[in-house]
């Protein structure tokens, strides 16, 4: 499987990145970066495009890719509401149909969040919505992972300070916080394999929430 990965240095796409190095199946990834990473693996590759707007300049070497795994975004806490939804709407919808034009059989897995809802009252919660209602009009199959709070596992961390203070916080209870709350909380690895197992389908759900994420990317 080749996998088109978006936010590689960011909490959730580290975890993401992680799980799918360690998955036999993901056989090449091709990153999506604003700029160069340095991160090198046999079978990894980097696509670097400064602004994800022009992502149909892109379209000849997107083409082949089996699956997208779109985890980059703009933190909800902070950004004003305009530049949340460039980010969160006008570039994740540029970069999927770039994607879906290059590959009219393939999937795009978006990284959206529980409760989204183009109806919400809640700023983020409704620029997420608007988003799913957006991918799920694209002529290819979309898949939405809602999930609740996100964990970092060992290795990741967020690149936001106030977040990372709060998840060496919670990190002795991590394990209980996930396992006693299945519906509500998950970490950044889980994502990432669940990603994996739902790529694997040849049928995979429309939306996929947190309780389902756990399920699917638990360990052993």
């Amino acid at each position: 499987m080749h996998i088109l990965l978006t936010g590689a240095t960011g909490l959730l796409g580290q975890g993401v990145l992680g799980a799918c190095r360690a998955a036999p199946q993901a056989t090449h990834i091709t990153l999506l970066s604003r700029r160069q990473t340095g991160l090198q693996q046999a079978g990894l590759d980097e696509l670097v495009l400064p602004d994800f707007a022009q992502a149909a300049s892109l379209q000849m070497q997107l083409a082949g890719i089996d699956a997208c795994f779109y985890c980059a975004g703009a933190p909800p806490i902070g950004t004003a509401e305009d530049e949340y939804r460039h980010v969160t709407l006008g570039l994740t919808l540029a970069v999927a149909r770039a994607y879906a034009a290059a590959n009219p059989h393939g999937r795009f897995f978006y990284i959206s969040g529980a409760h989204s809802n183009p109806g919400s009252r809640v700023m983020p919660l409704r620029v997420k919505g608007e988003t799913e209602s957006a991918l799920q009009a694209l002529p290819i199959t979309t898949v939405m992972l809602r999930p609740g709070g996100i964990l970092p596992e060992a290795g990741t961390r967020s690149p936001h300070g106030v977040l990372r203070f709060f998840h060496a916080l919670s990190k002795p209870l991590q394990g209980v916080i996930v396992k006693g709350a299945p519906g509500v909380a998950t970490t950044n690895g889980t994502i990432g394999r669940a990603m994996l197992q739902l790529a694997s389908l040849s049928t995979p759900p429309a939306v996929v929430e947190n309780r389902e994420i756990n399920r699917l990317g638990a360990l052993g």
